[in-house]
């Protein structure tokens, strides 16, 4: 199934940056308005160096979240913890990690959403209840938490963060329950797409919502057990991959040994594709599928979907270099190093000129002028947002030189929010929402545009061969098909405040 269009060339108007430095914040005045990565959890149970581990592991996981990292540890007693805004590298040091002893903890990296970043909302969370210490750390959403946090308020609760994770603290501190069953019983009554790593001072709790929508897994490093976000954090730490954590499933690990359980039965399962798209690092694995590989097969299925004849194929880093190889070797263009990204621009507080404002893009992307000069480009991206970075990248392009510009998304048309953990703006800034595909072909300045069929994507996946429902993943963003209740009479929440 082919969306190609073709339509003319529009030039571009700049939009400049809005915050006090390149990078801030994310509205439409970003410089890039690309999607921006949930969270990162890592866990450890049972290993001496469980502080340097999560360090480890966090690092792995950094392109999930860059505002803040953190990391608690327990002894059987007491708690430790670090927490601190920016990059773990800049969070931790040797002196911070020493300090953290246990063989057991919990970490965290944080991307927010709406202008909460600060210390309060950096993670694991960590409380004072009746039982003793209590820290929490999570990726996803919870949709209801408005709602939930409402209830608890008008009971008495006082919340200390924006942060949804601690509507989960307040439900598990008012049961009269045992740790555990409380935790059972507060899990059920949240709905949304989450993982979850709560650690007392002698237990590690880990569970998956109902439908598995957030990544998860578990491995082996010796006796020790690890949970982390993606498996490519497993093997930075030398740790042996066990298997993907089940929707519903609670594990409890503790003294009396490692205990598997859930808190609910599963539901439709329904990870979400743009984990496979855009969200995870190439080199990691989820439900038994190479990302890497995934990526390759849907540039591939892209030309065979939308193939226009070119010079060479470039890909936009870093997510879309995996599918442009695979659209190159289906068609046989070659595959060049058309754009380079600058992966050290982290955030600048020189202000900058209005001119260097309006080049701003380049600070990130740079196109290779000896390379697209007078060549038919084909550009592979990982979806389209707004359209403004899109419209960028293929004037960058134009401006080194390129005689056509041919966009290839693949992915289909991201039309709707997402509620279970990723930043997504208002469905009326969504270009695919209000604009047809002709419309966003002249939006981005390009000679064709095509996206990639829905059928397409999750055969490139390969979820048709495991018979769940749209191959086991969440499409909501593409087709409106959200797997839990999404509406609580205005008290629900999308994106992501974890």
């Amino acid at each position: 199934m082919s969306y190609e269009i073709k339509t003319g060339n529009k030039q571009e108007t700049p939009i400049l940056w809005t915050g006090d430095f390149y990078n801030e914040g994310t509205g439409s005045g970003d410089i890039f308005d690309t999607l921006k990565e949930e969270c990162g959890v890592f866990g450890v149970f049972g290993h001496p160096e469980a502080a340097s581990m999560s360090y480890y592991g966090l690092h792995a996981l950094q392109h999930r979240g860059e505002e803040s990292a953190g990391i608690c540890v327990a002894d059987g007693r007491d708690f430790n913890y670090h927490r601190g805004m920016g990059l773990v590298k800049e969070v931790f040091d040797k002196d911070k990690i020493a300090s953290l002893i246990g063989n057991m903890s919990i970490g965290h990296v944080r991307y927010s959403t709406s202008g909460d970043s600060r210390l309060t909302n950096a993670q694991p969370l960590v409380f004072k209840y009746r039982d003793g210490d209590l820290a929490i750390a999570t990726n996803g959403n919870i949709v209801n938490e408005p709602l939930i946090r409402k209830q608890l308020e008008q009971g008495g609760s006082i919340f200390q963060t924006t942060s949804d994770t601690e509507v989960l603290a307040h439900l598990i501190a008012r049961s009269q329950k045992d740790f555990v069953e409380a935790t059972k019983d507060a899990l059920k009554q949240l709905v949304g797409g989450f993982a979850f790593l709560l650690m007392t001072n002698d237990k590690l709790i880990v569970a998956s919502d109902t439908h598995g929508l957030r990544p998860l897994v578990m491995g082996r490093v010796g006796e020790a057990y690890v949970f982390a976000s993606e498996s490519c954090a497993l093997e930075v730490i030398g740790a042996q991959f066990v298997r993907d954590i089940e929707p519903g499933e609670l594990l409890v690990l503790d003294q009396n040994g490692f205990k598997e359980d859930r808190f609910a039965e599963p539901q439709r399962k329904a990870l979400c594709a743009m984990e496979y798209i855009y969200f995870a690092r190439p080199d990691s694995d989820l439900n038994g599928s190479n990302l890497h590989s995934a990526r390759k097969r849907m540039g591939s299925r892209m030309a065979l979907e939308a193939f226009v004849d070119a010079d060479i194929v470039t890909g936009v880093p870093d997510s879309s270099i995996s599918a442009a190889i695979g659209y190159a070797e289906q068609t046989g263009i070659p595959y060049e190093l058309g754009l380079i990204k600058n992966k050290y621009t982290g955030r600048t507080f020189i202000q900058p000129s209005q001119e260097l404002r309006e080049q701003g893009v380049k600070m990130k992307l740079s196109a290779v002028r000896r390379v697209v000069e007078g060549q038919r480009v084909v550009m592979i991206d990982d979806s389209i947002v707004r359209g403004t970075t899109s419209r960028r990248i293929v004037n960058l392009l134009r401006e080194a030189g390129a005689t056509e510009v041919h966009v290839r998304i693949t992915s289909p048309p991201f039309k709707n929010p997402c509620f279970y953990g990723i930043d997504t703006p208002d469905r009326r800034e969504l270009i695919a929402s209000y604009k047809t595909i002709a419309e966003m072909c002249e939006e981005i300045n390009a000679d064709s545009l095509a996206f990639l069929s829905p059928e397409g994507l999750i055969q490139s996946i390969g979820g048709y061969n495991s018979g769940d429902y749209k191959g086991g993943l969440c499409l909501s963003c593409f087709d409106n098909d959200y797997p839990t209740q999404v509406d609580f009479g205005g008290e629900e929440k999308d994106g992501c405040s974890c």
